[in-house]
């Protein structure tokens, strides 16, 4: 059963890719998002459970804080607003993307295939300008879609965007070493959307904890650099 999926989708690949890569990436970020939302219930679920003192609920009232995560119910519309951000961005973007860099870096820079200058080459442009772009789409089209206007989206990018960029820069480069050095270049979207159910699950985990208190710490770095510019006018 698996060998004909994988046949199927290779197949798909073939005739349809970028048809192929917009459907994949939608779906994943759809499923990714479910899983965000079922985390962000489950640890609220906790955090209230733990701010209650049991000894002082009588059986009932145990058993209703305990089975919290029964209450579970998602949220089909984010589900749609994220999969729409995989469909309509990370689907076609990342194709050309993963194509374009692979031939740029061949074709114009000259460098062997597969080799440590090849990858780290492709590794550095993907942090650089593919990985900061992402996030700025991805937290920019989450607001307006959400019904924000401008200035809330601004201060939501401002707050989201460094903890996600630092977070996930200790990750994608080492997903992205594997990826470029044996993941030939029809598949590394594909790879890269595998890893997108976990990293979708994440940003949008992220979004959802507004103003986290462990948020506060990049805020105030930035903050901080803010006023020592100041203070060297």
């Amino acid at each position: 059963m698996r060998l004909r999926l994988w046949k199927w989708y290779q197949n798909c690949l073939a005739y349809h890719p970028v048809k192929t890569q917009v459907i994949s990436s939608g779906f994943l970020w759809g499923v990714g998002d479910v899983a965000a939302q079922y985390i962000t219930h489950s640890a609220k679920s906790r955090l209230q459970i733990s701010s209650v003192s049991l000894q002082k609920l009588d059986h009932n009232q145990r058993l209703m804080y305990q089975d919290a995560d029964a209450d579970f119910r998602i949220n089909w519309k984010r589900v749609a607003i994220t999969s729409t951000f995989g469909f309509g961005f990370v689907g076609p973007v990342g194709h050309f993307w993963y194509e374009g860099l692979d031939r740029f870096i061949r074709l114009k820079l000259h460098q062997q295939p597969k080799s440590l200058q090849f990858v780290a080459t492709k590794v550095a442009a993907d942090g650089i300008i593919f990985g900061p772009l992402d996030l700025l789409v991805f937290f920019t089209y989450m607001g307006f879609s959400m019904g924000k206007n401008v200035q809330q989206v601004k201060e939501d990018v401002k707050r989201d965007f460094l903890p996600a960029l630092i977070l996930e820069g200790g990750v994608w480069p080492i997903v992205q070493v594997v990826n470029f050095r044996y993941v030939p270049v029809r598949y590394q979207l594909l790879y890269v959307n595998i890893f997108c159910l976990l990293d979708s699950a994440f940003l949008s985990w992220l979004e959802q904890q507004k103003d986290a208190a462990w948020k506060q710490w990049f805020t105030s770095f930035d903050s901080l650099k803010e006023r020592g510019g100041q203070g060297r006018l």
